[in-house]
């Protein structure tokens, strides 16, 4: 299993059209061979991330090459306030 996260930061008051969009873009890309889960996350203190698992890091990379995913991509970003923070895993233990 291969694992993205992110840490994200939104513009004030961007949380409601980022979900939107977000859940609009995951019926999309959840289409992709190879995924298996992407999910947007707030936690207590009021901080997101963003998991995106898939199968291998190919199919992930296939899908983030896609012009679906290039299609929403920007989009997202225009909500957030800085770059997103990315870290990649591939799973150790399942």
């Amino acid at each position: 299993m291969f694992i993205m996260m992110a840490d994200v930061q939104l513009k004030e008051g961007a949380e409601n059209d980022f979900k939107t969009l977000f859940s609009e873009s995951n019926k999309v890309l959840s289409s992709f061979p190879g995924f298996v889960s992407r999910r947007f996350l707030k936690s207590p203190d009021g901080s997101y991330r963003i998991i995106v698992e898939h199968e291998t890091q190919e199919t992930f990379m296939t899908m983030i090459q896609s012009p679906e995913h290039q299609q929403f991509h920007p989009k997202l970003h225009s909500f957030m306030s800085v770059e997103p923070v990315k870290k990649m895993f591939n799973s150790s233990v399942e």
